[in-house]
């Protein structure tokens, strides 16, 4: 069957909306822009009015990052005082606001379902009044496209049409793209602030079921200052790991940060990531980032979502040079390993001796998720240029003092990524590479890369563990 066959059983197949009997035709994933709908325009509305659709027993999908939609989910949640709804299940990767639907005065009405947990849903999660769902992040929009997770209502953030009717979801297509294909009702937050930017994100007004216009501000994530243990590690891997016309990937924080502030002397970088944030904006201003050498994409930023300061959002508006686009793409480690020098710098929470990677859990405690961690590491291991590198790095001790290189992790801890699957690991003091080194050799090069205070403890806990002392690699 050729592939435009395909699409058309499978468009035919799709589900009518549950509110009105129409298809939207954006249901298989394509870089184009989706065709707008003859005679068929949204409801502007109050938010008041558009959420009363949201009944009992739903499921509701909220777009995240930057663009989650503040002034519908209150509307929301006012909603169900004032219908006195109940059992709705609300589901999202990491959101940034209040969070209100975790408010325990909202337990019978609301129960958040995290893809990615951000810091509104911890509590909840801890104390059993929300859930989490492990999950790489390339593989979340599968949910919503094998309709194994069916979504009733999307609350997004959009651009203000175009005078074409085109809108941009903006700073984050990531799976919210894959969520309103699947959606049936779909209520839109129009907001002047949100970026317009090209790739997978736009979607045609006719589209959606219900706008609602409010320009809240973007919610920004301030840069902070970086520590000196932050700094050498960026130093570290900006000089030893970081080759020019190398493809970035960075997740989120403080030490992806680290690493863009030493990037500026290099030449012709790409960036390829599920993420980005203001330092890579710094880095095409001077010229650093060209993404000239990229195979895939050539010439353009390729992300599914952004967080940072107004710098970043005016950045990324109405700007060609960055793409947004659907994380199965962005993800795909068949995509990620097509690009050159593929480098993946991640963090994570504790490491153990054999190099085995926590990054989701404190112990038992979720605390974030797999995110797109083990997306790019693989991604970057598996390079068809033999050249990629993927790293996890992380200061060597907690704010408290103790050890992140520990001889086994926290019980009930999560691996993300596997000792098999782990290469560079850097501290602020060295770099430890891991790969095809046996247990007593990565002990070995992981105590040295341990903070000096805990060195001998762990060579101790080392013997105990592994009956052998460790051994550096002949």
């Amino acid at each position: 069957m050729s592939l435009r066959n395909l699409s058309r059983v499978l468009q035919g197949s799709c589900r009518r909306p549950l509110w009105k009997s129409v298809e939207r035709g954006y249901y298989l994933y394509s870089p184009e822009p989706i065709h707008p709908l003859p005679d068929r325009t949204p409801d502007w509305k109050t938010a008041e009015e558009a959420v009363q659709v949201i009944q009992s027993g739903q499921r509701v999908f909220i777009h995240g990052a930057a663009a989650t939609p503040v002034h519908l989910i209150q509307a929301m949640c006012d909603h169900g005082k004032r219908a006195d709804i109940r059992d709705v299940e609300v589901m999202h990767i990491h959101t940034e606001g209040p969070g209100l639907y975790n408010e325990p005065e909202y337990d019978d009405m609301f129960r958040s379902n995290s893809l990615f947990v951000g810091g509104n849903s911890r509590q909840a999660i801890r104390e059993g009044r929300a859930d989490a769902i492990p999950i790489f992040l390339s593989e979340i929009p599968r949910l919503f496209r094998q309709r194994i997770i069916n979504i009733d209502v999307a609350l997004v953030s959009v651009s203000p049409p175009d005078k074409h009717g085109f809108c941009s979801l903006g700073t984050s297509v990531d799976c919210t793209r894959s969520a309103i294909q699947n959606a049936k009702y779909i209520i839109a937050q129009v907001n002047k602030n949100l970026p317009r930017t090209f790739g997978d994100g736009i979607i045609h007004q006719s589209h959606v079921d219900a706008m609602v216009e409010c320009d809240d501000t973007l919610h920004e994530m301030k840069r902070v200052e970086l520590s000196k243990e932050e700094v050498m590690i960026g130093k570290l891997v900006a000089e030893n790991l970081v080759e020019d016309g190398a493809t970035l990937q960075m997740g989120i924080g403080s030490i992806p940060d680290a690493v863009l502030a030493q990037l500026g002397n290099h030449r012709d970088l790409g960036v390829h990531s599920e993420m980005f944030s203001d330092g890579v904006v710094d880095l095409c201003e001077k010229g650093a980032i060209t993404n000239n050498n990229k195979t895939i994409m050539t010439g353009k930023i390729v992300s599914s979502f952004a967080v940072g300061t107004k710098k970043l959002y005016n950045f990324m508006h109405n700007n060609p040079f960055v793409d947004m686009c659907d994380v199965a793409f962005t993800n795909n480690t068949a995509v990620i390993c097509q690009n050159p020098k593929v480098t993946a710098i991640n963090s994570c929470i504790e490491v153990d001796l054999t190099g085995q990677i926590c990054a989701d859990s404190i112990g038992t405690r979720i605390y974030s998720g797999f995110g797109g961690q083990i997306d790019f590491i693989r991604g970057a291991a598996l390079g068809l240029d033999g050249k990629g590198k993927p790293i996890i790095a992380m200061p060597s001790t907690t704010k408290r003092g103790e050890t992140k290189i520990v001889s086994t992790l926290q019980r009930g801890s999560g691996v993300v990524t596997t000792r098999a699957h782990v290469h560079y690991v850097v501290t602020e003091h060295g770099i430890a590479y891991l790969f095809g080194k046996t247990l007593r050799e990565r002990a070995y090069d992981l105590i040295s890369i341990a903070h000096p205070d805990h060195r001998e403890m762990l060579e101790k806990q080392a013997f105990e563990r592994l009956k052998c002392m460790p051994a550096p690699f002949k």
